[in-house]
């Protein structure tokens, strides 16, 4: 709402895509650039989505059901996935999203932006250590990689190194703010809820768990990390000068994400994208209208939750 400027981003698979979209946009004309630029990559995205198989029923249609899980075409793909890998199912390795983020992205702009940083964590799928790319790195192939799920795409090599999606290390990686940025507020947009109250029964459910839990891990160790860095400040045994005492605020929607099961994520109909974006514009200003006066006071999330 022009309150806040952005210093830094730090985004994984759909994040690295919203953050280079953001540069891109950025650069060609401003805050109103950035949203245009998000706008029409994701109208793009719904776009080529049109011609998946895997799409709503009519009866979920009607019901404003956004999740396919028990649709056909969702069953058929997940199960192949389940039984033949990428190189198996897919071998000229096909990936309709990689022609879409060429098209929409000029990664020039991205580049060369300097009204913020950029950060786009990926998994080396060798070490199973994250590798954050940063500014002049990023490219196609590095926003690739950090989206790279591997049930479902062959690994992303970038100079020999295969790479998977950045969640299962970082979603999405914080520790680049410790160094970067001219401030110390970070503000996390979650879309995994951490709670998820009862025990998952059905096999959709367990598995639809074990994701958010796999994809939460990284991120609630960077919680412990900075929690413990600025306990270690306030007792005055590390340096403020030369440690960051990180403010953490969250935006989040669990109550909504709640009801959104793991298949919702493959759902590429605009509809869908447009509640998403509306969901979370909802959020941010009911977060602005709660906690903008804390923004360089305090932080606003308690990271021993």
């Amino acid at each position: 709402d022009g309150r806040l400027e952005i210093a830094a981003v730090s985004g994984t698979s759909a994040g690295a895509m919203n953050a280079v979209a953001l540069a891109d946009g950025f650069v060609r004309g401003g805050v109103e650039g950035a949203r245009k630029k998000l706008d029409d990559f994701w109208r793009a995205v719904a776009s080529k989505g049109r011609f998946s198989p895997v799409q709503r029923m009519p009866w979920d249609v009607a019901w404003g059901n956004w999740s396919i899980e028990n649709t056909p075409g969702y069953l058929f793909f997940d199960t192949m996935s389940r039984v033949f890998s990428p190189y198996v199912a897919n071998p000229l390795g096909l990936n309709p999203l990689r022609d879409v983020v060429a098209k929409e992205i000029d990664f020039g702009n991205v580049r060369a932006c300097k009204s913020m940083e950029l950060f786009i964590s990926a998994t080396n799928v060798e070490t199973g250590q994250l590798r954050v790319f940063s500014d002049g790195e990023i490219d196609l192939d590095t926003v690739m990689a950090s989206a790279c799920l591997p049930q479902l795409f062959r690994a992303v090599e970038i100079k020999g190194v295969p790479y998977w999606d950045g969640g299962y290390g970082g979603n999405p990686a914080l520790f680049p703010f410790f160094k970067a940025a001219a401030t110390e507020d970070v503000l996390l947009v979650q879309i995994n809820p951490v709670v998820r109250e009862g025990t998952p029964k059905s096999a959709n459910e367990i598995q639809n768990r074990i994701d958010e839990i796999t994809f939460n891990a990284g991120l609630l160790r960077e919680f412990r990390s900075i929690a413990f860095v600025k306990e270690l400040i306030a007792a005055g045994r590390l340096p403020h000068g030369e440690y960051r005492d990180i403010r953490m605020h969250r935006i989040d929607a669990d109550e909504a994400f709640k009801d959104l099961s793991a298949s919702s994520k493959v759902n590429a109909e605009w509809a869908f994208i447009a509640y998403l974006r509306d969901l979370g514009r909802s959020a941010a200003s009911d977060w602005l209208e709660e906690n903008y006066d804390a923004v360089g006071q305090r932080p606003t999330l308690d990271l021993s939750g």
